[in-house]
């Protein structure tokens, strides 16, 4: 059942993005056309169909109460300013995270899928937003969960510094080769 979660979310996603652009053009669609329409081409492919249809209307529903909690972690960037589908990807993982009944999702589950949306239908860095936002999101709601802490800096440079002198050994040793190369 959970191995076409990734898929589910997919239809949700797709199903959140019609609704909200129908939505803005003051084509506001009936919710169970739009939510038998998408969701009907994927019954023999996804097992927990609940899952999915309870995603798109629990979204739908509280669609305003979600894009409150977003914004304050999104100082920088308005609703309207950010794109669409980031949009619907925050709604759709602040639903799950926060708000879905009986999930038993765990939060890191939910972000990375998150995040795997946006890779795939988002702009080049709409990960890296979608996966701050949530991240912030998690632990402002769940100070106390150690899984969730961020490194410290200190072990970030010293990966950071580890990722640069092997970048920098491997640089060297191919132009080393190339200027080898190019000698005879």
């Amino acid at each position: 059942m959970a191995s076409n979660r990734h898929l589910g979310r997919i239809v949700a996603l797709q199903t959140l993005y019609e609704y909200d652009f129908r939505s803005r053009c003051n084509d506001v669609p009936e919710v169970d056309e739009l939510v038998e329409r998408h969701i009907s081409r994927y019954t023999d492919t996804i097992d927990d169909m609940s899952f999915v249809e309870g995603l798109i209307r629990g979204v739908i529903e509280k669609a305003d109460e979600l894009d409150k909690r977003i914004q304050p972690l999104a100082k920088d960037w308005p609703l309207e300013q950010i794109a669409r589908i980031d949009h619907m990807i925050l709604r759709l993982a602040f639903y799950e995270l926060f708000d879905l009944d009986n999930a038993d999702i765990p939060p890191k589950v939910t972000i990375n899928e998150a995040v795997e949306l946006a890779k795939s239908f988002g702009a080049d860095k709409s990960s890296k937003f979608i996966n701050g936002v949530l991240g912030s999101a998690w632990r402002a709601e769940h100070p106390d969960d150690e899984s969730n802490k961020k490194p410290a800096k200190s072990q970030e440079t010293e990966v950071e510094s580890e990722v640069d002198s092997e970048t920098e050994t491997t640089t060297s040793i191919v132009e080393d080769e190339v200027s080898s190369e190019d000698k005879s």
